[in-house]
């Protein structure tokens, strides 16, 4: 079998790894992620889901081993299941080693069982708080009844599941403790990240940053925190909290620039390629697709895009400070 071409960066760094965006839409108004009023893409901007499909195979083809859907939410994305199982004939002929979803988790009871019949292993599900009414709070109207159920439909389904925690300094920050050790205690790794200046919203973020820095040194105080080798793909980086036997990830692009190893690209749901999450570097690749694009054109485009793929992102918080990055996190996914 001839070896398939690498994706290789200016930097040498090897993309394996790709994030798609399967639409900006969302059924909860996350504080720290969008406006309360936020306004919706028109359909005809967003790919479709054969273009989803095109992009994400010619990635694949490309060498990338990991392919991760998000949103907005990507399970009320209409027929998002018929993508999976398109996207899984990649899985069944090793092409690619596996899909992965970032979830609010309100939907995922209603799909857990067809997620993992189509070859999903794991899900990541956001949970910033197991206080109802501070959740309902932080996500402007959600139930947290109805995402823990989704948690335990897809362990029920056999898949691996994490929460993704953002540490929120005036909201979540006391309760951290408490989601390790119920995250833990049902089996499930939980990976907490810093907030990160994305998109304008109506709160100052310099009031919610919590640094991961003292949050790892508060817990050390009375757990013990071994380092793991273990790489999922992504920035965070494992230690085993040994009084629970449980994964903690910790995401810090804030108080430390994780760059250096950085092997994934994001495609947004209008098919914008984002090789940074914290640079406004883009190529159209919906562009190329719409104007009758052939592969070999999309992937040239792919390939440019990736040879300049920058060495390190810009984040930064402070009072005052204009977003990194204009466009919310909903649109580039998660």
């Amino acid at each position: 079998m001839t070896a398939r071409p690498a994706l290789i960066d200016g930097f040498g760094r090897t993309v394996t790894y790709l994030r798609v965006s399967v639409t900006d839409r969302c059924d909860l108004r996350c504080v720290y992620c969008m406006s309360e009023k936020m306004v919706f893409l028109p359909k005809a901007e967003v790919l479709s889901l054969e273009e989803l499909d095109r992009i994400s195979s010619a990635f694949i083809g490309l060498g990338v081993r990991k392919l991760r859907l998000s949103g907005g939410e990507p399970l009320v994305r209409k027929g998002f299941m018929t993508l999976v199982e398109s996207l899984s004939r990649h899985l069944k002929s090793g092409a690619l080693d596996e899909i992965t979803l970032t979830t609010n988790g309100t939907r995922l009871a209603e799909f857990a069982t067809d997620l993992a019949r189509l070859g999903v292993r794991r899900v990541n599900v956001s949970i910033d708080t197991l206080k109802p009414d501070l959740f309902r709070t932080l996500t402007r109207g959600g139930d947290l009844a109805k995402v823990i159920a989704g948690t335990e439909a897809a362990l029920a389904a056999g898949m691996a599941v994490k929460i993704n925690a953002v540490a929120l300094a005036r909201d979540n920050a006391a309760e951290i403790p408490q989601l390790i050790q119920w995250a833990h205690g049902r089996g499930m790794d939980i990976t907490l990240i810093e907030a990160m200046p994305l998109g304008e919203i109506e709160a100052d973020r310099t009031d919610q940053f919590l640094s991961l820095e003292t949050v790892r040194r508060e817990l050390a105080s009375y757990w013990t925190l071994t380092d793991l080798p273990l790489n999922t793909g992504g920035p965070a980086r494992y230690v085993r909290v040994e009084e629970t036997g449980g994964r903690l990830g910790l995401i810090t692009p804030m108080s430390h620039n994780f760059c250096e190893a950085c092997n994934r690209v994001r495609v947004t749901c209008t098919g914008t390629l984002h090789t940074c999450l914290g640079r406004d570097d883009a190529a159209d690749l919906r562009a190329v697709l719409r104007a009758g694009g052939g592969d070999a054109d999309l992937v040239a485009v792919i390939r440019q895009a990736v040879d300049a793929k920058p060495q390190g992102h810009d984040f930064q918080i402070g009072r005052g400070q204009t977003p990194a990055v204009a466009r919310h996190m909903s649109t580039t996914g998660g």
